[in-house]
């Protein structure tokens, strides 16, 4: 493939110069330059430091999927196009998830800890013929479908809009997500955090659902209600809950989530920071591609739309 010609565009890499984001741009036929003398700004920071933009940057690329913190911040404005990595980590935050529900339907956090125990025979399950519910089924349940396929399950999307969704047994939207629990045996949160989805799963959803039923969430902490998981798992109203991310993050050491046995709990690394940037990369080099081509970017941001 031939690499677009893109002379004359110049790209700053901030507040770090990445090696891996610098390569990508510099395969990209553009150049890596200051701020001040830049077109386009790739940001690899947080909403804290964010810099003063001059009127030439014309595009913001984030690094991250999620953006409530610039929002929160007031960074992001109308005057040039920003874009997020929605969707691009989806494949390594569905294997997570996929791992996630597994460890718990087979038990394997109990068997680490008791090492040999065969008390915990009865407590394992398969995900073979059972039904999934993905709520926000974007990027990452486009990714976990063929995944769960695989082990034999069953998929319902739920969406914003009801579209259909690939793969999907049925799609809904969100507004008629009471309708689909009693069709559920297991959850996995994928959603953005917004206000509409600030505790979305909640008590009258683990009342809904099996005691066999586990909850897995790879989205943000607040779309579950805490208090009310803990109350459901303590009850038995629901088999367990496997978390990548909590509210508050790092949950307390006193944290009740801690002592429970039907609890996963890992360190928000569904997509790990430690290879974030090599996986931004390409998407990065794509999307100045499209930029130059004048072709629409991927996962552009909204700037008057609830994050």
């Amino acid at each position: 493939m031939s690499t677009p010609n893109v002379d004359g565009l110049t790209v700053a890499v901030e507040p770090d110069r990445d090696e891996h984001i610098v390569a990508a741009v510099e395969k990209a036929g553009a150049t890596v330059t200051g701020l001040d003398d830049a077109r386009v700004l790739v940001w690899i920071g947080g909403p804290d430091g964010f810099p003063d933009l001059p009127d030439t940057v014309e595009w913001v690329a984030l690094k991250t999927a999620g953006i409530e913190g610039f929002v929160n911040a007031k960074v992001i404005d109308d005057r040039r196009i920003w874009t997020n990595a929605s969707g691009f980590y989806a494949e390594n935050v569905a294997e997570h998830a996929l791992a996630l529900l597994l460890s718990g339907l087979r038990q394997i956090n109990t068997a680490v800890l008791r090492h040999w125990d065969k008390a915990i025979d009865p407590a394992v399950r398969t995900l073979r013929g059972s039904t999934v519910t993905i709520v926000g089924a974007g990027g990452i349940g486009a990714s976990l479908i063929p995944r769960l396929h695989a082990c034999g399950a069953r998929v319902i999307a739920v969406n914003r809009s009801g579209r259909d969704v690939d793969g999907a047994e049925k799609t809904v939207p969100i507004s008629d997500l009471a309708s689909v629990w009693s069709d559920t045996d297991h959850v996995v949160v994928a959603a953005p955090a917004t206000p509409e989805t600030h505790h979305l799963i909640g008590a009258d959803v683990f009342a809904a659902l099996g005691e066999h039923s586990w909850v897995v969430n790879v989205a943000r902490g607040p779309l579950i209600d805490q208090a009310a998981l803990y109350d459901a798992l303590s009850a038995g109203e629901i088999a367990g809950a496997a978390l990548d991310v909590t509210d508050p993050e790092p949950p307390a050491a006193d944290d009740p989530l801690w002592s429970l046995p039907n609890v996963i709990i890992t360190p928000h690394v569904a997509n790990p920071s430690s290879g974030l940037t090599r996986e931004l990369a390409p998407w990065v080099a794509e999307n100045i591609r499209r930029f130059t081509a004048g072709e629409q970017l991927l996962s552009v941001v909204t700037p008057d739309r609830a994050y």
